[in-house]
């Protein structure tokens, strides 16, 4: 089946009981990329506390999650005819575990910082540069990264567009102007279309090869918006679900975080969700009926807003509450399953998470205290960037020299170095190169 396909050829031995999703799983697990993701930063800097999550733990949950989507939905929808196509528990739990492989250091303040270092040279994405890790960078193979099957790669293909039809000629990255003694960049400018990078383009034709001209036209369709960039209008069915539970968590265990943090109080958590959850709170009177004598909603936030082990409970209450409402949605325009169809969640259950979602970014990710380290984070990244591009015999390791001569300086080589450091590794190279102190050769990097 074209699906199981991978761009190596190679064959599993004939005692090895593993399908495609197992032997995919084991190769992200035992990948560099997804062990730098412990250095990573989700949300709250790494630094503040070894208690709020990571990279790493968040894609540990989203593959926790995606894979109790997927069997829900075999338990919820028993006799559909989308059942036999949907993934395998390792299959998903593979995809939600290399889904944010491609993020850089500083979360999406250094998405921003490379796109803006890339600006000539085809730009940066983080989901772009995770199918860049999965087919080229990873050493699994010779020269098809980790050789993942077809099916694995289309379901990380989360925006099937090429970063050359997704940017908007007339959102240039660019520096804020009025400051005189620093550089800052303009972030709004600077952010990159959701796409997959044009390197990769040879990947994506693979990948789609075997579907009828017509619908592989029509998979990688886009929407122009006037004043953005283009927007992808459609994604496999393995990377919906993946999706789903990447919201989720998002919604979800972050919000947790912002809770413990006190990043959000009670009031503003309140006032947020009172009339957006009504799914939510009728599974509570129906399922804990004992709880629910008095207002449902106030149980609810003293739950959360209590102590530890009542905000767990409540957690996960969320997180089921969300799990049991995803449904298929169809698209007639094609015939494989793994197109044609699509998991989403119910519209009350998509409105509450996303208030969820506004929440967080608006108490969490904008607020000062995130921002200024994403701030700094920006700023580091691009003074990196430059000071390797200027200087690559002298400043790059032996490795990375290697590979950028190999390509004829291709400027991506240095982008993927750096988008492949921890935060700490970053922040160790800023250091040697740009802090006053004089340093020394034994400081490890």
């Amino acid at each position: 089946m074209m699906w199981h396909a991978r761009r190596e050829n190679w064959s599993k031995q004939a005692e090895d009981a593993r399908d495609d999703g197992d032997i995919d799983y084991a190769r992200v697990i035992h990948s560099e990329s997804f062990r730098r993701l412990q250095g990573k930063t989700q949300i709250l800097n790494l630094g503040d506390s070894d208690f709020y999550r990571t990279r790493l733990t968040h894609s540990l949950e989203v593959a926790q999650i995606a894979g109790g989507v997927s069997g829900q939905l075999a338990k919820t929808f028993p006799q559909s005819e989308v059942r036999p196509f949907l993934p395998g528990r390792a299959m998903v739990q593979a995809l939600g575990c290399m889904h944010d492989l491609g993020h850089p250091p500083f979360g999406h303040g250094g998405e921003v910082a490379l796109n803006y270092c890339m600006r000539d040279h085809g730009g940066f994405e983080g989901n772009g540069q995770t199918l860049r890790i999965l087919s080229r960078l990873e050493d699994f193979s010779e020269n098809a990264g980790a050789n993942l099957c077809r099916r694995s790669l289309l379901g990380v293909l989360k925006y099937p567009v090429p970063y050359a039809r997704a940017y908007n000629r007339e959102i240039v990255p660019s520096l804020l102007t009025g400051t005189t003694r620093i550089q800052v960049l303009d972030s709004a400018s600077c952010k990159p279309p959701k796409c997959y990078m044009d390197s990769e383009q040879d990947v994506v034709e693979w990948l789609l090869e075997d579907l009828p001209e017509d619908e592989r036209a029509e998979f990688c369709a886009s929407e122009a918006r006037p004043g953005k960039h283009a927007r992808s209008r459609h994604k496999s069915l393995d990377c919906s679900i993946m999706d789903v539970a990447d919201d989720i968590a998002y919604g979800v265990h972050d919000l947790e975080d912002a809770i413990a943090l006190q990043l959000i109080d009670r009031d503003t958590f309140a006032t947020a969700l009172r009339d957006k959850c009504p799914t939510f709170l009728d599974a509570m009177k129906a399922k804990y009926p004992a709880e629910s004598e008095n207002d449902v909603f106030e149980i609810v936030v003293e739950g959360l807003f209590g102590e530890g082990g009542a905000r767990k409970r409540f957690i996960g209450r969320l997180v089921h509450h969300f799990i049991t409402a995803v449904e298929y949605t169809e698209l007639p325009q094609f015939t494989d399953p793994l197109l044609r169809f699509r998991a989403r969640l119910k519209a009350p259950q998509r409105a509450m998470l996303d208030v969820l979602q506004d929440l967080v970014v608006r108490r969490v990710i904008r607020s000062p205290t995130v921002q200024q380290l994403e701030f700094k984070g920006q700023g580091m990244v691009v003074a990196v960037f430059e000071a390797l591009m200027a200087e690559p015999e002298r400043l790059l390791s032996p490795d990375a020299l290697t590979s950028f001569a190999a390509s004829g300086d291709d400027p991506r080589i240095i982008c993927d170095h750096i988008a492949a450091m921890t935060d700490t590794h970053l922040l160790r190279i800023y250091d040697r190169l740009f802090s006053p102190r004089m340093g020394s050769i034994f400081d490890r990097i």
